[in-house]
């Protein structure tokens, strides 16, 4: 039995399946550490959702991720982990829910308006 769920956060897109196991992540076919590396803070992020539910030896994490950086991977994979969690047990919900888990982060970056620099700067006046 595995459970399925689509995390997101700006561009970035994990597809996340569950699988009853020992706790071993498969992000692109690579390990967590292979994937992030160094980065500690972003491999906590991934974990939340099964700290919160004390559920992180029960699973085997298999994601495919798409688009945007590390930062905003860990996040999609975060929200993927959390809605797959509520398909495994809807009791967990309620948790998830009020950590933020489950709330997907709509911030993205604006886009670049015409007759400007970017998406607010504008080009330098100049008077004369």
């Amino acid at each position: 039995m595995q459970y399925y769920a689509t995390g997101r956060r700006k561009t970035s897109v994990a597809r996340v399946f569950l699988r009853p196991g020992g706790g071993e992540f498969r992000l692109n076919e690579r390990s967590m550490e292979e994937y992030f590396g160094g980065h500690e803070a972003l491999k906590m992020i991934v974990r939340q959702p099964f700290a919160l539910t004390e559920t992180l030896e029960k699973f085997d994490v298999v994601a495919l991720l798409t688009g945007g950086g590390v930062a905003a991977q860990a996040g999609a994979l975060r929200h993927g982990i959390s809605r797959a969690l509520c398909d495994f047990d809807i009791e967990l919900r309620k948790k998830l829910k009020k950590a933020g888990f489950l709330t997907r982060d709509a911030r993205a970056k604006e886009r670049k308006k015409y007759g400007q620099r970017g998406a607010r700067r504008r080009f330098q006046f100049s008077k004369r």
